[in-house]
């Protein structure tokens, strides 16, 4: 088993290329479990979104350890045998394991590397005997009558003499390598029953019997396959599923250095992979490390001017290259021959090799017999020459009575094959080839002998890939698409006697994630620097945006090679959904800001992904106005807890979190790797409770936390802690007075804070024990009271105390009341402003628009043309008021300048169609945020009432609009405008499209 398993065979099969599995081989990702990816596009293109989760699995799993159950091991911290079970049969728990992986991601070498490791005595030293039964050699007997016995003799003669017996009483493992090839029935609902290693059966009812535990119910079984293939065998009999996930990005960089002699050249290869993220996704395959190994280690000894490939179609071109150039140093021929000369002497080859790809490509099949290969020309007999000529290329594999197996190096570079076979069909117009991919008016061509128009090759190629169920075509396309490109066919001169160039059209789909990938393989960078553009604007959209096209604008933007400064939402005039859909942008930004857009669990699982994956940038996240469940924010907290994370700014507000979000948020800031250093809670009802458990995460040595806020806006990071407006008691003024006493804050601000002079004397208290840090003090909106000012003004005249900078503003009884209450200010309409139709009524607190016009003397501030009035009171600092419409039409809440036109009807008067008026329109139907002409429609919402809330946040710039519900009064977020206001504002309410009898009130 040692000398059969101990070695790999990197390109020509000689003993000169023989390389020791233990010198290349680099651990994979194996994990528990299986990644929850729809089945609905290429396998390989899933590898990023799979490898960004991976993050979430904390006990990776070593494949000697495949039996073993690893997580018992980890938390006792000590190696142990599984309990026997005390009812039932004797049956180990992890009996059967089921591994699946993409091809090429390293099922079979796991399967060599498990097998070495217990023949050299490193690992599994119980196991007695080892039984290795690849499906690719069972299906060349698959109509054969054995015993299991006479079976296993088959494939390991030197057990012949072995006694009956051993099996029960030794420890046993049975390897089954790729199942998904598997051509045996495997029936376990009528297969016949055998319990005896002597009966004599067909080969499928010994499988099936082995694996349903009647044969040898003590050994173990381990099975691997493609994810297409495990659902042969019921989940019922398999007692542990892993799934292989490939290599992590440091893994890729391990076997880059270790399959690579020159650690300079390593290093370079290295770099360049991680410039190209197409190729970069590629190598989390292993194989495609090597074939990307092989190629540019090519280039870059040749030191010259050779451009290094940047796409697949690229690197699948110079790795045909590389291996023709092989064949000339294997037979000798010492002429140094340029590609094309190379292309034409192995044309015939190539075109075999490319028409046999095609052929099973269509049906399936990654593995070939005789009678494929003699459907496409190749003349059995001369098998081992086309293997021998381009081994990498095309493997032919010698296994059970010596019957021949073959298969391309890799599925990719099959798919590659196949399609420059039917790019060579559009050139030399073999119709019947073609069929598959024409558009419903291919019969138009049937009868002509003109050229076949690779436009209408591609449309149906993309229609085709586009309709696919499962993704199996998304490669396919992307190869024919590289192809068509000019630079591309020069490569392939010698292969192609003619060539064909394709008219750039638009396409965007609902599946267009692989279109963009498409245009990277014809180097076409139009859309890409087009959206960009639009990124980098500062206008919002104007149209509505699918979520279709959000779908694909997040996917180039995680794509793009350059690491965006910010994403924000409110750019994007989109649904619900599609705004859901922009969630994995932030995997490639430095700022996200996600306010107030309805964030689902699957949205809070994309984002703890990003913190817990190794390179990502985003270092400040902001989700004001989402309504958090408990079990999201612990999604979230798992990411602030990974080693990986480095955020510095988490952004929370009035997101309805409680006391367990504090409990998660102080376990977090107690970990040495937290770097967290901004926190904001703002306007979140954590209680008592809720507080104390987040102030033991500030009391760690290990807390960086610089801000603990409770409004945005605060831009200094020289601060140590900043509590604000937030609904605390005396208790929880006094619990957080105590990290004073242990910490060195330099900025403490508790903004609206319910605050008193109990409050104020322990925060006094405070500052006497530890008087040489705390520099700012800021108790606004808080009832301090005489006592409270007095005791903490005196810290101010305390020469030991560092204190210089004492804030009380905005006292008095009214801040002690919850939420937006606090600052509820009392409007009036001012009848000098109200548009003549307007009539004001229950103390200038209502208007309501009538066809008759009222009575007004003449005004200077009258509206005279727009429906509209202003307050007479100005709202600055913080203000919160709500207003009620009823009626048709359309109502309008906004807040102004006092000098905002008032004469004329043309829209600088109106309110939102400049830059002195922000507004919310509102109707029955749906709601229309404006501003200086830009407007945003707004989701509409499954439950609604006709009253909304305004909270004004004038310092910080922020105004926000809120649906109130009726019953309940929950405020449920609708928008938020930032802008940096310069001068008092004024509440006002507007009419559009209104019958007699509309209304609005204000409350």
């Amino acid at each position: 088993m040692k000398n059969k398993y101990e070695s790999l065979f990197e390109g020509i099969n000689t003993q000169e290329n023989k390389t020791l599995l233990n010198q290349i081989y680099t651990q994979l990702y194996i994990i528990e479990g299986e990644s929850e990816s729809v089945d609905e596009e290429h396998e390989v293109l899933q590898m990023e979104k799979t490898l960004r989760k991976q993050l979430l699995q904390d006990i990776p799993i070593n494949c000697s350890d495949i039996f073993k159950n690893i997580r018992a091991v980890m938390a006792e911290g000590v190696r142990h045998t599984e309990e026997k079970e005390d009812k039932g049969p004797e049956m180990p728990k992890l009996r059967t394991v089921l591994t699946k992986g993409i091809a090429g991601i390293g099922k079979t070498v796991s399967v060599q590397k498990f097998i070495l490791d217990w023949a050299e005595g490193k690992s599994n030293q119980d196991v007695d005997f080892m039984f290795v039964l690849p499906f690719r050699e069972l299906n060349l007997i698959k109509d054969e009558q054995y015993s299991l016995h006479t079976l296993l003799c088959n494939f390991h003669p030197e057990i012949k003499d072995l006694a009956l017996r051993t099996y029960d009483t030794h420890k046993c493992v049975f390897v089954f390598d790729g199942l998904n090839e598997s051509t045996i029935p495997l029936n376990f609902l009528w297969c016949e029953n055998v319990f005896d290693i002597t009966t004599i059966s067909s080969v499928n009812v010994l499988i099936t019997n082995l694996f349903k535990g009647e044969l040898l119910s003590s050994a173990l079984i381990w099975i691997t396959s493609r994810p297409e293939g495990t659902s042969q065998i019921p989940p019922q009999y398999i007692n542990r599923l892993t799934e292989i996930q490939g290599f992590t990005d440091a893994q890729k960089e391990e076997y880059f250095r270790k399959i690579i002699g020159d650690q300079d050249q390593a290093k370079k290869i290295i770099s360049h992979i991680k410039t190209v993220k197409s190729l970069h996704i590629m190598c989390h395959i292993p194989v495609f490390c090597w074939i990307s190994a092989t190629v540019l280690q090519k280039i870059i000894k040749k030191n010259n001017d050779t451009e290094i490939p940047k796409t697949l179609t690229e690197m699948c071109i110079n790795f045909m290259w590389t291996q023709l150039h092989t064949k000339n140093a294997k037979y000798k021929e010492k002429n140094e021959r340029d590609l094309k000369t190379l292309l034409e002497s192995s044309r015939t080859l190539i075109l075999k090799l490319a028409e046999l790809a095609f052929k099973q490509l269509m049906k399936g099949n990654v593995l070939f017999y005789e009678e494929d290969l003699r459907e496409c020309g190749i003349d059995v007999t001369e098998a081992s020459v086309y293997s021998g000529i381009c081994t990498e290329i095309f493997r032919e594999e010698s296994v059970l009575y010596q019957t021949k197996v073959y298969c391309f190096v890799h599925l990719s570079f099959q798919e590659f094959l196949a399609t420059f076979y039917v790019f060579q069909c559009c050139v030399n117009k073999d119709i019947e080839a073609l069929q598959f991919f024409m558009p419903q008016h291919w019969g138009w061509y049937r009868n002509r002998s003109e050229n076949v128009l690779l436009e209408d090759l591609l449309e149906g190629a993309v229609d085709k890939a586009l309709k696919s169920q499962n993704g199996h075509l998304d490669l396919f396309l992307r190869f024919l698409l590289g192809i068509t490109l000019e630079t591309n066919q020069r490569l392939l001169q010698g292969l192609l006697i003619q060539s064909q160039n394709c008219s750039k059209k638009s396409i965007l789909t609902e599946k267009s994630n692989n279109l963009f990938l498409c245009l990277t393989e014809i180097h076409d960078q139009s859309l890409s620097r087009e959206i960009q553009q639009y990124l980098q604007s500062d206008k919002e959209s104007q149209s509505k945006l699918s979520p279709g096209l959000c779908s694909a604008i997040a996917f180039l933007m995680q794509m793009s090679e350059e690491v965006l400064d910010e994403v924000d939402l409110k750019k994007f005039n989109t649904s619900e959904e599609g705004y859901r859909r922009l969630i994995p942008a932030v995997y490639n930004c430095r700022k996200a800001l996600l306010d107030g857009y309805d964030l689902t669990t699957d949205c809070i699982e994309t984002l703890s992904y990003t913190l817990m994956s190794p390179n990502y940038p985003l270092r400040e996240l902001q989700l004001s106005n989402n309504n958090l469940k408990n079990s999201e924010l612990e999604l979230l907290c798992s990411g602030l807890k990974s080693c990986h994370c480095k955020l510095e700014i988490l952004r929370l507000p009035i997101c309805n979190l409680g006391e367990k979000t504090c409990e998660n948020l102080g376990s977090a800031l107690q970990l040495t790797n937290s770097i967290l250093r901004a926190l904001d809670l703002t306007n979140n009802d954590l209680h008592d409770s809720g507080v104390t458990l987040l102030s033991a995460g500030l009391k760690s040595s290990h807390c960086k936390l610089e801000i603990l806020s409770h409004i945005g806006g605060f831009s200094s990071m020289n601060c140590l802690f900043k509590v604000m407006p937030q609904h605390l008691n005396q208790i929880q003024v006094r619990t957080l007075s105590r990290p004073l006493q242990s910490l060195h804050f330099v900025f403490l601000k508790l903004s609206g804070c319910l605050v008193t002079g109990e409050g104020c004397s322990s925060l006094a208290s405070a500052l006497s024990l530890n008087p040489s840090h705390l520099k700012e003090l800021v108790l606004t909106y808080n009832h301090p009271g005489d006592s409270g000012m007095k005791l903490l003004s005196a810290r101010l005249e305390d020469p030991l105390c560092k204190l210089d900078t004492l804030k009380m503003e905005h006292a008095g009884m009214i801040r002690i009341k919850e939420g937006f209450k606090k600052y509820a200010c009392v409007l009036t309409l001012d009848p000098n402003t109200a548009q003549p139709h307007h009539h004001l009524s229950e103390g200038n607190r209502k208007v309501t628009w009538m066809e008759e016009q009222q009575s007004y003397p003449d005004h200077s501030e009258r509206f005279d043309g727009c429906e509209q009035v202003l307050c007479r009171e100005t709202v600055s600092g913080r203000c919160y008021w709500e207003a009620e419409w009823r009626g048709s039409g359309e109502s309008v809440v906004a807040v102004a300048y006092k000098g905002i036109n008032s004469k004329g009807g043309s829209t600088d008067c109106a309110f939102g169609y400049n830059d002195k008026s922000w507004c919310l329109i509102c109707s029955n139907e749906r709601y229309i945020a404006r501003h200086n002409k830009n407007h945003t429609f707004l989701p509409v919402l499954t439950s609604r009432s006709n009253r909304v809330g305004v909270y004004l946040d004038w310092p910080s710039g922020t105004l926000s609009f809120y649906n109130v519900s009726l019953d309940t009064h929950t405020l449920t977020h609708l928008y938020t405008f930032h802008s940096t206001f310069t001068e008092p504002l004024y509440a006002g309410f507007g009419f559009w499209a209104v019958s007699s009898g509309t209304s609005v009130r204000v409350r």
